[in-house]
């Protein structure tokens, strides 16, 4: 088989996101929150209550990993984890208000800046990769 003409994907990929992700860690920090809190927080904002088995499925991570995410984000006001009245065992977990304002604030610091990197792409070719990402965001949950 011939070598292609062009880098893999994740070669022509990893130093976009790592800058992405230089970027994203002051705002976040300002916010009071981890990338991994801010995950827990995005996930929450499109489900009221998730187990926390459940939660860390949803964004990938090993639900022991989340643990100490979760209680800072508890102690900060951010999450409330309930004991689910039909199985004491498992504990539902619910984003707050503060910690939806939390999200937002850093979503919309991240989406300015976000702008501002792709804004030297033409608007067509901005709306082609967003479209795509969100395409292969959606791949990449579902498989």
């Amino acid at each position: 088989m011939a070598m292609s003409d062009r880098p893999d994907l994740a070669a022509m990929l990893f130093p976009f996101v790592r800058e992405l992700m230089a970027m994203e860690r002051p705002i976040l920090e300002a916010n009071g929150l981890t990338m991994w809190g801010y995950s827990i927080l995005i996930t929450l904002g499109s489900e009221p209550v998730r187990t926390q088995a459940a939660l860390a499925e949803m964004i990938g991570a090993d639900k022991t990993r989340i643990i100490a995410d979760l209680d800072a984000l508890q102690e900060a006001g951010m999450i409330t984890r309930d004991v689910d009245p039909d199985d004491r065992r498992v504990r539902l977990v619910a984003i707050t208000a503060k910690g939806r304002r939390a999200r937002d604030r850093a979503q919309a610091a991240i989406q300015r800046e976000e702008e501002r990197i792709l804004a030297p792409l033409p608007a067509a070719d901005r709306r082609t990769f967003l479209r795509v990402a969100q395409s292969l965001a959606d791949l990449t949950r579902s498989s």
